[in-house]
This record gives C-alpha cells, structure tokens and sequence, in this order.
C-alpha cells in the first residue's frame, strides 16, 4: 500500500523498536551503542550539522580506513558541540563509515541524562587506560587535550590554542603505535561568545566556569540556542608513531616535541582557515 521502500523503513523502525523492547541489541564494555547511534543519535544530529552549522568537511581521507588513529582537535565554543559536529563528520563523511569515540571530561559522566547519552554515542572516561583499549583494538579515538581551558576561554581569545597538558595523547599514541590525526575546527569559537564568567555561580554549582554570552542569562532558556555560524573541519595529514622504538612513550623530551608539532600543526590551520574565511556565517 505504501509502496516498498516505505514498506522497508516501517518493518526496519518496528524491529527497531522490538529490540529496544526486548533488550536483544548489543553495547560494549564502555556503554557504546552502535544501532542507537546510527539510527537514531546521529539522526537528531544531523541537522544541526547540515542545515544549522552548514559543517564544510576536509581532509576526511586522511582518517585510515583501517586500524586505530587518534583524532587529536582544538577545543571552543562554551558548550562542547564541537565533539559532536566531529562525530558526525567522520560517520557521515569517511568512505569506511568510521565512528568516532572521543575522550570526555569527568563532568560529563557525572550529569544526569548526559552521561547515558555520552555513553550510548561512544565517549568514554578521558584517561590512557581507555584510550589504549580503544586504540589497540583498532578504534578512532578523538581527544580535545585543551579541555575545559579551551571550550570555556573568553572570546577574546578566541582561535588561541591554550596548552595541551603534558603530552600525554602523544605518549598513548606512541605505546599503541597508531597515527596522530590534526584536526582544526572553525566556526565553533562564535556560537556562544563567552565576554564574561560569573566565577561565584560557578563555584556553586561546581562547575568549571558560569559563561556570560551577549543572549546567557538574558534572555533565560532562548539565550542556549547558538548562533548559526558557518564551520569548516578539516583533518590534517596523519603524524605516524610505528617508527619510535617501544620505549619512545618514556621519553619526556620526545613525547614533549611531539606534542608541540600536533599543536603548532593545529593553531597553523586555524590561521589559514580563518584567512580564508569570508564570514563568520556564510
């Protein structure tokens, strides 16, 4: 009656459904779910994405098709929709259909109804132990090493990479032997222009900063909706780490230059890009 490939869709969605009903579908040890993220996660995504952010994708071959690789991106935007647009690129847009599984704040397991959703769409704990499980089963690893110092800097700075912490990705990447990928993301750094932080309040609710946005908290619950900036995320030529000797993550020295060279790489990008850039939304 409805034709066959609206017959197909309706029998996928009841199956669909009968599963998540009956408990017959699989997650792995750190709560990924991969039919609920296909299906529907990154369904609910994918306009913001498209239509919203209008996210231009670059370099997205250079993500091998096979193996572990660990996604290594600048950090911005007061609330981090970044790691979500950087999800849905590399499921989106890799010819492997690759997922990406980012590395997350503590704080982002400890919110109700957020750290279920985080968990369901493949983040786990930001610590080397997760990360080299991942890595070594041949997992896409994402890591924002700016944390809470990038997403949550003011606007003037906006587009300045703050410091990656001691390197420890670099060390990660050189025990598991997996390519380092640069990742630049442009346009996120203006959806919610942070031009001030009410330290007391957050101090209260225990959270890292309380940002202060031309619409938060003016303008109540309407002051959350960003500003549909235009992004652009590119993905660098990968920094390979099979070369190094088993002892190479020890090196403080080594594991230190690598860290600038993935960092110098980024904020290099984020010039050009912005160079290139005719406007912050078109």
């Amino acid at each position: 009656m409805l034709g066959g490939d609206w017959e197909r869709k309706v029998a996928s969605g009841l199956a669909f459904l009968r599963r998540r009903v009956t408990g017959e579908y699989e997650v792995d040890e750190f709560g990924y779910d991969a039919e609920l993220t296909d299906q529907v996660l990154m369904s609910l995504l994918r306009p913001m994405f498209g239509a919203y952010f209008r996210v231009e994708v670059r370099g997205i071959e250079n993500i091998p098709a096979e193996g572990g690789a660990l996604v290594v991106s600048n950090h911005s935007g007061t609330l981090p929709l970044d790691g979500l647009m950087a999800q849905v690129a590399v499921h989106d847009h890799h010819p492997a259909g690759r997922h990406l599984r980012l590395l997350a704040a503590d704080l982002v397991f400890m919110l109700p109804l957020v750290n279920e959703l985080a968990r369901k769409l493949g983040h786990t704990l930001a610590c080397a132990e997760d990360a080299e499980v991942l890595l070594e089963r041949g997992e896409v690893v994402g890591v924002m090493p700016e944390g809470f110092k990038g997403i949550g800097k003011p606007f003037a700075d906006r587009y300045k990479l703050q410091r990656f912490g001691r390197g420890g990705f670099v060390a990660t990447a050189l025990k598991t032997k997996v390519p380092i990928v640069p990742c630049s993301v442009v346009g996120a750094e203006e959806i919610y222009p942070m031009i001030g932080n009410s330290r007391t309040v957050a101090r209260l609710l225990g959270l890292p900063y309380f940002p202060l946005t031309p619409t938060f908290p003016w303008l109540g619950p309407a002051g959350l909706v960003p500003l549909p900036t235009k992004w652009v995320i590119q993905f660098g030529e990968p920094i390979p780490t099979d070369g190094y000797p088993p002892e190479a993550a020890e090196d403080p020295m080594l594991v230190f230059n690598l860290t600038d060279q993935v960092r110098e790489t980024i904020q290099h990008t984020l010039y050009e890009l912005l160079v290139q850039r005719r406007s912050v939304f078109f």
